[in-house]
């Protein structure tokens, strides 16, 4: 099992380029990066954690902005995002904005995806939430015609728009690997159908883990890879997840300045080193 890191990047944080490097540095193989545009003032959705909204859902740095920073400052790290909330976004946008980061990076970028859960945050994007399943599933599908094809079009009930050209195409062929997120029946067959791999966070156990890699399995999908999203530095955590078939672990590293960040760093390579050598 590989491991990384997983983390809100803000601007009360460290640097996204300073991060990059020193994860790279302490051998980890990832950096995966969330994602709100912006959280509204009502909070009428409840917090699927529980309790008040954490302050850097309100400060996250643009991922494509950050992931930028850090691909500059490295070679091997592989920079995802954990994840975009594509429904929110404009499909032929965030199309240039993969590619080129994939271009940037010399073909480091996983493109990590979910439906969401803020509905007042779809909303003022204009995004029905009743809706975004369908959207989202489109939007992979249209996404993979532009980024494959010189002149793609697409002509479906959410996403609608005649041949284009767009450019750079990704360097990572046919396209950067799609990682979906979620457990539910509908984002398991979002997976099943047009995923490169799964992107679960923690509130998936390890149990469920193994239930859900079987179902792959079952359904001819068992070679997906899966990335954990924001995993605790617990080694009893570690091994339990390992032990389910987990591919690669992110720890989740909280928002702090610099000096402390680097820290945490050290401690979750140890971590991941004990891990190892077992």
């Amino acid at each position: 099992m590989d491991f990384g890191i997983s983390t809100f990047v803000t601007d009360e944080g460290i640097r996204p380029d300073v991060l990059g490097e020193a994860a790279e540095e302490r051998g980890f193989a990832s950096l995966f990066l969330a994602e709100h545009s912006h959280i509204p003032a009502s909070r009428e959705t409840p917090y699927p954690s529980g309790g008040e909204l954490p302050r850097i859902y309100y400060r996250t740095l643009d991922p494509f902005v950050a992931l930028t920073a850090a691909a500059v400052n490295t070679s091997e790290l592989v920079l995802g995002t954990g994840v975009v909330l594509l429904i929110q976004r404009d499909l032929i946008h965030t199309a240039k904005e993969v590619a080129s980061l994939d271009l940037i990076s010399r073909g480091r970028f996983a493109f990590g995806v979910g439906a969401g859960w803020n509905r007042e945050e779809m909303a003022n994007h204009g995004t029905d939430p009743k809706t975004r399943g369908a959207l989202l599933n489109e939007q992979i599908a249209a996404l993979k015609a532009i980024w494959t094809q010189e002149q793609a079009e697409f002509h479906g009930k959410h996403i609608d728009f005649d041949p284009i050209f767009a450019w750079p195409k990704p360097v990572q062929k046919p396209h950067p690997p799609i990682l979906v997120g979620g457990a539910s029946d509908a984002a398991l067959k979002r997976l099943i159908e047009h995923g490169d791999g799964w992107i679960p966070n923690p509130a998936v156990s390890p149990d469920q883990v193994r239930d859900i890699r079987q179902r792959l399995a079952d359904a001819g999908r068992g070679d997906l890879p899966s990335t954990l999203y924001g995993g605790p530095a617990d080694a009893d955590a570690i091994k339990q997840y390992a032990a389910a078939g987990l591919d690669h672990y992110g720890f989740m590293l909280p928002t702090l300045p610099e000096a402390e960040t680097l820290a945490l760093l050290d401690e979750y390579a140890r971590l991941a080193a004990a891990h190892r050598a077992e």
